[in-house]
């Protein structure tokens, strides 16, 4: 390896006083990748440090994903210097400088000092207090790892985005009960349709891969039942109750764009209708005459069913 082959990689960048991250982005070559040194221009020693890693001795980034700072007092020149790793290797590599900035003291005063959010916020990203019971964190593209608490939209109709994963905790559950969920996905994946225990992440981080069905069960107490609403892409809201709910899309493709879960009591069903005393024989002979007979019913009741069952509601 010669100096001119060496020069031929070399960057010249200008710097201004302050912080600076410089991140080995990505390498054609991944079996061999170049590396990349950096340094002060000749002159300029005073004006740059490099702050390394603890377990580093010199200024050189071997492989993508690595990184350092450099510290400039003042107006300076630092050199960046790409080498292949063995004789006619590669020297593509991708370096990324970015300005590191401390912001300034706010200058607000006592009135605009709010710690509410803005109109423009959507709720899902507050995730400061979720209260006790159960606990809904789902990773949303674009926002990364969201926690709500129960009955609280993650994304949802005011604010749609895709979720690729979620997991359900609950700290203080109550005694004997049993909570399970999976997720689902469009086309096959690991882990696709696998009940998982509460506490359990169940999905993707940072592959692009929605989620477009949820099945969430519960076994022990039996006065308890999901009631779910998701959102999925131009699809209405749908709801479900049950002790098992299955959600997903019309066609089961459709990605999720939101997500709300509680765990509510079973309503109890209505005490049954009292039995009308006995009619009296002349009352009996007397309706019995007429050409119009009338039967009364029960009123209808409503009983949950064991599992549950979605139905689309309009947000």
């Amino acid at each position: 390896m010669n100096r001119g082959t060496e020069l031929d990689q070399q960057k010249v960048v200008q710097l201004d006083r302050g912080l600076f991250f410089v991140s080995y982005k990505s390498a054609e070559d991944l079996a061999a990748p170049p590396r990349v040194m950096v340094s002060p221009a000749p002159g300029h020693e005073r004006r740059i440090e490099l702050v390394l890693h603890p377990d580093a001795d010199e200024a050189v980034l071997w492989q993508p994903n690595s990184a350092l700072v450099v510290r400039v007092e003042a107006p300076a020149t630092l050199l960046v210097q790409v080498l292949p790793m063995r004789h006619g290797g590669s020297r593509a590599a991708a370096v990324r400088i970015e300005p590191i900035t401390p912001g300034s003291p706010p200058t607000l005063s006592r009135t605009t000092m709010a710690f509410a959010p803005t109109a423009a916020a959507p709720a899902s990203a507050l995730t400061q207090d979720v209260g006790p019971g159960l606990r809904l964190l789902a990773h949303v593209a674009g926002l990364g790892d969201v926690m709500v608490g129960q009955n609280s939209w993650i994304a949802g109709p005011t604010a749609p985005s895709r979720v690729e994963g979620i997991m359900l905790d609950w700290p203080d559950i109550p005694a004997g009960l049993d909570i399970r969920y999976a997720v689902q996905f469009a086309n096959p994946q690991a882990g696709n349709s696998k009940l998982v225990p509460l506490g359990t992440f169940a999905g993707t981080r940072g592959r692009a891969l929605p989620i477009t069905g949820i099945v969430l069960e519960m076994s022990g107490p039996s006065d308890l039942q999901f009631v779910a609403e998701a959102v999925f892409l131009s699809a209405p809201t749908l709801r479900a109750t049950g002790r098992r709910v299955v959600l997903s899309g019309p066609t089961g493709r459709e990605p999720l764009v939101g997500l709300r879960i509680n765990v509510e009591s079973v309503q109890p069903i209505e005490d049954a209708v009292p039995v009308q005393p006995e009619a009296s024989k002349a009352s009996r002979k007397e309706a019995s005459s007429g050409r119009v007979r009338v039967f009364r019913s029960r009123p209808r009741q409503d009983v949950p069913a064991a599992t549950g069952s979605a139905r689309s509601t309009h947000p």
